[in-house]
């Protein structure tokens, strides 16, 4: 079965990285783009995202301030990372979504094929990044 190809979404800010660190490495930050939360830039450290299917069990993995977050997401084997870097003033932000199973996989709360759910989250994502994300930081 093919796997799944991990979302990835690279940007460039026009804000200065500590601006962007602090929108996506706080819960209030996170709450304004994405979903609400109890994050905490600490690793170990195990929150709830609120997803539209109920709290999402998440746990950090990495935290290397100001450039990269990286966290477990759910129970079906996600990681998202982000990663930033310093561009004069402006900030260059990625976020890959990986971890995902073969596309045939059913994934447990959507009831719906990996392939299906990436495809729908890819364009989440899209929209999530450059529309609330850089309204959130270039605001």
């Amino acid at each position: 079965m093919p796997e799944v190809q991990d979302i990835k979404k690279t940007t460039i800010f026009e804000a200065p990285i500590q601006k962007v660190w602090k929108v996506i490495s706080t819960a209030e930050g996170i709450s304004e783009w994405f979903m609400p939360n109890d994050f905490q830039p600490k690793v170990g450290h195990e929150f709830h995202i609120q997803s539209p299917f109920g709290p999402s069990p998440c746990k950090v993995l990495e935290v290397d301030e100001p450039t990269k977050i990286v966290f477990s997401w759910d129970t079906d084997g996600w990681i998202v990372s982000f990663f930033l870097k310093d561009l004069d003033g402006k900030t260059e932000f990625t976020l890959i979504h990986s971890g995902w199973k073969d596309s045939d996989d059913i994934q447990q709360k959507a009831n719906e094929k990996a392939s299906v759910v990436r495809d729908r989250m890819n364009g989440g994502w899209e929209n999530i990044v450059n529309v609330n994300l850089r309204k959130a930081v270039e605001q």
